[in-house]
């Protein structure tokens, strides 16, 4: 027994329409957390206990704040590279660093950038997160995403050396 044209026509359109309808965000990888148990990469051990020299500078607990045994690796690296780890917890850039932000906003900044990028961001990822609906081949949507937005290292370093400016050795093109 045939199914008429038209009802396989009718299933046809409603998958394709639910598949089309619904997010709101676009995820471009197919990196998921699938299981009920937790997630081994969000667990970060604390550091070593230590005994204080003074107990009566030590401060008074917040609870859910910060811990002097939790683990901060970005301000660690900081301080291992020779760096303030101070300097992540401020909000505006000190003084010091007045003559390097007046050379970096020397041709206008635009005060929402971060606003603009995001939004920008999320309409690239929304026209292309269903490029491959039907899964035929393997490939990466986020490779496929933001190709176009790629720098060419060795084209710039053709181009520099074109123009006359010395720019350091590197290595070899990939073939």
């Amino acid at each position: 027994m045939a199914m008429p044209h038209k009802t396989v026509l009718a299933l046809l359109v409603a998958t394709v329409l639910a598949g089309c309808g619904g997010r709101d965000d676009v995820t471009l990888t197919r990196i998921r957390h699938t299981g009920n148990g937790p997630d081994e990469f969000s667990i970060i051990p604390g550091k070593p206990l230590q005994a204080p020299e003074d107990y009566a500078s030590l401060p008074s607990p917040t609870p859910g704040g910060a811990n002097r045994t939790d683990q901060n690796p970005l301000a660690d690296g900081v301080a291992a590279l020779g760096g303030n780890p101070a300097a992540l917890t401020a909000g505006a850039p000190s003084a010091r660093d007045g003559a390097l932000v007046n050379h970096a906003s020397r041709y206008g900044a635009t005060a929402d950038i971060r606003q603009t990028l995001a939004e920008e961001d999320k309409d690239v990822r929304r026209r292309h997160g269903r490029v491959n609906i039907l899964r035929i081949t393997a490939s990466d949507d986020y490779t496929n995403s933001y190709k176009r937005q790629w720098l060419d290292a060795y084209a710039e370093e053709r181009r520099l050396r074109r123009n006359g400016i010395v720019t350091p050795s590197s290595p070899p093109p990939p073939k």
